[in-house]
């Protein structure tokens, strides 16, 4: 609560949240020895949503844990659904030495695997896309980073919601500085301004 309450009150903080979930299966989290569930996950989205309803909500979730069901994979995306993600760190589960899960003897096919992770990569990449093209015909703050590699009339930087946006500008005038810019396109995982 408290972390939610003073990015909503200062406006020196980014609008932007890191919060992994790993499954959106009660039954998997438990079996994962994750300390909260489904609801209590909700609860903090929830709150962020009603205190900064534009935050950018970026998590991690792992998919094919041992005995993971389909049933258990669709309550993770039944999540990704409800939440609608900036961006979500994916990964396919694989045994790690020296941890319980590794021994375990209902450990997923790599078929099931994969699969399951493509499903759960086309997903986040429609939200993230759907998330960026929210910012079209806005005008946002952009700490500038850098110049683009591909288009070096360009400069990229980042908006507080932690998206790239690239737009026409000379690095030498624009580094570091906070510039304001109108987004007039967006992509998948970037804006154009």
């Amino acid at each position: 609560d408290g972390v939610v309450d003073a990015v909503a009150n200062h406006d020196s903080l980014c609008n932007s949240f890191h919060i992994p979930f790993q499954s959106g299966s009660d039954n998997v989290l438990k079996e994962m020895g994750r300390g909260h569930t489904r609801a209590k996950y909700m609860q903090i989205i929830d709150r962020i949503r009603s205190k900064i309803p534009d935050a950018s909500i970026t998590a991690d979730v792992i998919v094919g844990f041992p005995g993971e069901t389909e049933e258990e994979f669709l309550d993770t995306l039944s999540l990704m659904e409800e939440v609608k993600f900036d961006s979500v760190n994916t990964a396919a589960y694989s045994p790690r030495p020296n941890t319980p899960a590794a021994t375990w003897d209902n450990q997923l096919s790599e078929e099931v695997k994969s699969d399951r992770l493509q499903r759960i990569n086309r997903l986040n990449l429609k939200h993230a896309a759907e998330r960026r093209a929210r910012m079209v015909g806005r005008e946002v703050e952009v700490l500038v980073e850098g110049r683009n590699v591909k288009i070096p009339t360009q400069v990229f930087g980042r908006t507080e919601h932690g998206y790239l946006v690239y737009f026409e500008g000379l690095i030498e005038e624009l580094e570091g500085k906070m510039v304001d810019v109108k987004i007039v396109d967006s992509g998948t995982y970037s804006l154009t301004g």
